[in-house]
């Protein structure tokens, strides 16, 4: 199997570039060379996907069984449309890792394949779109819709949509599981928010990196989200990242009124929680019957405070300032509820 990696060099991409070494396949990675070493073994390709120029170059390298696509979350749409066009020649298949953020509907509502998605041309370009007062839709779900739309309309039935909502694991460069694990291991009061017995559906990298090269060899077309089957409630999810670090803290359960009380932001100072009623529920049952397979969240918990030891962050990136609240004012919020 010749597959060519969009990008191959950190989290996502790179769990994709060793996976399928490690299947025996021959691959082919595409980016930069700007974020961290190549995978060894790979054949790396310099360029901008965004330059028609390095695309040819690309091309002319090819062909390929299967493209996966794991670089174009800050992509305008039409930037993926030059890059599907000028590679359709030289690829059969395009798997394409978009989000959850596509659909209408989200964080707000039960999300199935067949929920609405965000209308945006697919050759339209960085300024298309709005973020709602809310917060919802975003201007990255409606560029994200029409990345999609470039892909079906140029692949056809050769193209799958992998539409993921939240990914952890070794390699994370947001910034959410690492928070929560530095913070239980500091100890202490730990503010958390309620209810605890709220489940959430994060998937872990690994499981997405080896469901996208299985879609590269299946017959799967078209939309499949891609979450975690069962869950696991927050209590469970914290409690596993105080168990992994020895952390000696006691989590302090929080109502949403009195978080909203607080001004804490939702999703980012406390990573992972927001009270929507959608944003973890997602019906990820037709990934499943193509063989998606999740490994119990608490082992990516473990894995991931692994690799924090080991090798840290692997990255530079701003999203992971964007996570977490302040001890001063975990503090006030505390000071309500001890």
């Amino acid at each position: 199997m010749r597959v060519l990696v969009m990008g191959g060099t950190w989290f996502l991409g790179r769990h994709i570039a060793e996976q399928a070494l490690a299947r025996g396949w021959a691959v082919t990675t595409f980016n930069r060379g700007r974020s961290r070493q190549d995978v060894t073994g790979v054949h790396a390709i310099r360029g901008d996907r965004t330059e028609w120029e390095d695309l040819t170059q690309l091309a002319a390298a090819g062909p390929w069984d299967a493209v996966v696509d794991t670089s174009s979350s800050e992509m305008a749409p039409r930037d993926v449309l030059m890059a599907v066009r000028v590679l359709r020649p030289r690829a059969a298949r395009w798997v394409h890792v978009s989000t959850v953020s596509v659909y209408e509907e989200w964080p707000h509502r039960l999300l199935t394949e067949g929920s609405r998605v965000l209308d945006c041309p697919a050759d339209a370009d960085a300024s298309f779109g709005y973020t709602g007062s809310d917060g919802s839709p975003t201007t990255y779900g409606f560029q994200k819709a029409g990345a999609e739309r470039a892909v079906s309309e140029t692949f056809g039935d050769q193209s799958v949509l992998l539409r993921p909502g939240v990914i952890l694991g070794p390699g994370e460069y947001v910034g959410r599981l690492p928070w929560w694990l530095n913070r239980a291991a500091a100890g202490g009061h730990i503010l958390a928010p309620g209810p605890p017995d709220r489940r959430i559906q994060p998937v872990d990298v690994r499981d997405v990196a080896g469901f996208a090269l299985d879609q590269c060899a299946e017959a799967s077309t078209g939309p499949l989200n891609v979450a975690h089957p069962e869950g696991i409630t927050f209590r469970d999810f914290l409690e596993a990242g105080l168990a992994v670090t020895d952390g000696v803290g006691r989590f302090v359960w929080a109502r949403p009124e009195l978080l909203a009380d607080h001004g804490v932001k939702q999703w980012t100072e406390l990573p992972l929680w927001r009270t929507h009623r959608g944003v973890w529920s997602v019906d990820c049952s037709r990934a499943v019957k193509a063989g998606l397979r999740c490994r119990p969240i608490a082992e990516t918990v473990a894995d991931t405070w692994a690799w924090l030891q080991s090798d840290g962050r692997p990255v530079d990136h701003p999203r992971w300032a964007e996570h977490g609240i302040g001890r001063d004012k975990e503090a006030k919020v505390l000071a309500d509820l001890l």
